[in-house]
């Protein structure tokens, strides 16, 4: 028995998928709960929600560049739109206001490729309440990953957008926005960039300050600081955004590696196993990524079955830089052989967006959906080192059969997957609801819709791969499979979860 079909053996379809202290970290209430697809909204809100700020505002995230405009569709100076000019006005106009910006420290060199001065300088200019800070506390060929804001303990922002360059677009995804610019470096505007497909959530309430709890433990680690709680709790919700939900759980799941007398931590990995495992109908993906050949393995058992689920995986054609697609490219071919070969009976599809003019989209959500069950988004991609090697943060809400107000979350969570669908397909939710409905099947549903012209989604066919190309995945210099205890944490996790009479892997 693999180790994919032993997850399905050994995990009980009907038992609920986030356990604290297993699957998640803390499963708390969110007042309100909205997600934003796609950076436009979510930096015009982000900025109001810095400049309305009394206390702190806390940054941490894997890139970060000052210069980027958050609102260019506001029709304000550019230079009063800057993420960096509304951070000094917040501070000088509200003398209480500290704010926190930490950074991954390799992040910070990226940064400096794109003109952007060192965040240490930007710390000696800033005012004496705007802190620039990196983060250096990881392991060897790690990365702190997460995408976090907290705005005074109560208002939390996390997901897969970082408040950096190249994120910005909106959902029409055209083909010539004229926003769509990378900073300029002082002598002109900067370069246009292409379409980018993105997600993040915004909450309130418990669950906000939950994330604020570990947003105050990242930034105790990175700069040695210890920030206080902010005990005093206010309405801090947006008033011009509508909550997708209110009054809802949510769970924080996380990877963090083992370093510096930290133990492993990697919920992340446990979930994506039982969602694997408990989907009945329907497992729709998206990530930057399709590297980690444990999750393909766990695919490739459920695909094997008669009546398994169909597995639909939206990606990027190619991923950011060259030498992640060197690494990371050639390693989504090689699951890709090994998902498609167990595909038996035809319901594995792996997309690619494409715009009006069949340009790709970049796709660097990271989202999950499991039948109308659970829905999943955060900063982890399908990958091996957001399994165990990179600190990762990502959030669930689970519609939990017999529970009070499951049906309200079940359509909310499948009504988002149709959301996404169509902003990929170019048609409208209740089109993909009725191709699905249709079809009885989410594959055949996206076949019905998808078009040989204009925008849509694309099969994606990966390129064939060299003896060069395949000694670099198997050597996984950038994305290590192994991290120490993780396989033996894995084991330990299905063993409790075993039932009577389950079968055990031999």
């Amino acid at each position: 028995m693999t180790k994919g079909s032993e997850a399905r053996a050994e995990s009980d379809p009907g038992a609920p998928l986030l356990i604290p202290g297993e699957t998640c970290w803390r499963i708390e209430r969110a007042d309100s709960f909205a997600i934003f697809v796609d950076a436009a909204g979510y930096f015009a809100t982000l900025k109001q929600a810095v400049l309305r700020a009394e206390r702190r505002v806390l940054f941490i995230g894997w890139d970060f560049d000052p210069r980027i405009r958050l609102d260019p569709l506001d029709g304000g100076r550019p230079e009063d739109d800057q993420l960096g000019a509304v951070l000094e006005r917040a501070v000088e106009s509200n003398p209480q206001l500290h704010v926190g910006v930490l950074q991954w420290d390799l992040g910070m060199l990226r940064a400096l490729g794109r003109g952007l001065a060192p965040i240490v300088l930007l710390d000696r200019r800033s005012h004496d309440r705007l802190t620039f800070a990196v983060d250096a506390h990881h392991p060897l060929g790690g990365a702190h990953h997460q995408k976090i804001v907290v705005v005074d303990d109560c208002l939390a922002f996390t997901g897969g957008i970082d408040v950096t360059a190249d994120r910005w677009d909106t959902s029409d995804h055209a083909d010539d926005n004229p926003h769509r610019r990378r900073p300029g470096t002082g002598r002109g505007p900067g370069r246009a960039t292409g379409p980018w497909h993105d997600v993040t959530s915004m909450m309130t309430g418990p669950a906000a300050r939950a994330v604020a709890d570990l947003a105050r433990e990242r930034w105790e680690s990175g700069t040695g600081e210890r920030l206080d709680p902010i005990p005093d709790e206010r309405e801090c919700w947006p008033a011009d955004v509508e909550p997708l939900l209110t009054d809802v759980d949510v769970a924080i799941s996380r990877t963090r590696p083992e370093h510096g007398g930290a133990t492993l931590v990697h919920e992340i990995e446990l979930l994506w196993l039982a969602t694997i495992a408990a989907a009945r109908r329907s497992l729709y993906v998206e990530s930057q990524y399709f590297a980690s050949r444990r999750i393909a393995e766990a695919i490739a058992d459920r695909l094997r079955e008669p009546d398994g689920p169909d597995v639909v995986v939206v990606n990027p054609e190619t991923a950011d830089g060259w030498l992640s697609e060197k690494a990371m490219g050639t390693a989504r071919a090689r699951v890709l052989e090994l998902v498609r070969e167990a595909d038996v009976h035809d319901r594995f599809r792996l997309y690619t967006p494409v715009t009006e003019q069949r340009e790709p989209i970049y796709v660097h959500a990271k989202v999950t959906v499991v039948d109308d069950r659970l829905l999943r988004l955060g900063s982890s991609n399908v990958n091996n080192r957001s399994m165990g090697l990179d600190t990762e943060c990502d959030l669930a809400i689970e519609a939990v059969e017999g529970a009070p107000g499951a049906d309200r979350l079940a359509a909310t969570v499948v009504g988002f997957r149709d959301r996404l669908l169509a902003e990929h397909l170019d048609c409208s939710p209740d089109d993909v609801a009725a191709a699905i409905a249709d079809t009885g099947s989410l594959v055949q549903g996206i076949e019905r819709l998808r078009r040989p012209t204009g925008r849509s989604l694309v099969p994606f066919e990966p390129p064939e791969l060299g003896p060069a190309d395949r000694a670099l995945a198997e050597s996984e210099v950038m994305d290590p499979e192994k991290t120490p205890n993780r396989w033996r944490r894995v084991e330990r996790f299905f063993a409790r979860r075993r039932r009577p009479g389950d079968r055990v892997r031999t």
